[in-house]
C-alpha cells in the first residue's frame, strides 16, 4: 500500500495553499492551523531555504466517528497536509489515512472513515495542483 499521496504543481507554494484552502472548506473540511515551516525555522535562526507549509485539516464527524470506535486515535488527529517546493516543483502530498490507520487499527468502522477522508482530501489536493 502506497503510504504517501503526492501530486505537483508549477503554482507556487502561496497561491498552491490558498487554492488547497478553498478546495478542502468546498469538501466540508476545515482548516484548523496552518504552520509555515520557513518562517518557523528561519525566526529561530535555522537558515532553511524550500517554503515548506503544513495545514492541520479536519472534519467534526469524521473525527468524532474515529474518537468514538478508539480514542487513542486522537493522536492520528488532526490529517496534515503539507505544500512544500522540491527539486523546482510545488508538491502537495499527505500520509495516506487507509495506510496510517492500517498500521494503527484493525477496526473496519476506522478503515471506512479512512477510505472516505482519503477520497476527499486526494479530490482536494488534486483541484488545487
Amino acid at each position: 500500500m502506497n503510504m504517501k499521496v503526492i501530486e505537483t504543481t508549477d503554482k507556487p507554494v502561496d497561491q498552491a495553499v490558498k487554492d488547497l484552502c478553498d478546495a478542502i472548506t468546498e469538501r466540508k473540511f476545515g482548516v484548523l492551523h496552518i504552520h509555515n515551516l520557513y518562517e518557523t525555522l528561519n525566526k529561530k535562526g535555522v537558515p532553511f531555504q524550500q517554503q515548506c507549509q503544513v495545514l492541520e485539516v479536519c472534519n467534526p464527524l469524521q473525527a468524532a466517528k474515529v474518537l468514538e470506535d478508539d480514542m487513542d486515535m486522537n493522536m492520528a488527529l488532526p490529517c496534515r497536509v503539507s505544500v512544500y517546493e522540491k527539486g523546482g516543483k510545488t508538491h502537495i502530498g499527505m500520509i495516506s489515512p487507509k495506510a496510517m490507520l492500517a498500521t494503527l487499527s484493525d477496526s473496519k468502522a476506522l478503515q471506512d472513515v479512512a477510505e472516505h477522508v482519503e477520497e476527499v482530501l486526494t479530490e482536494a489536493i488534486k483541484a488545487a495542483s
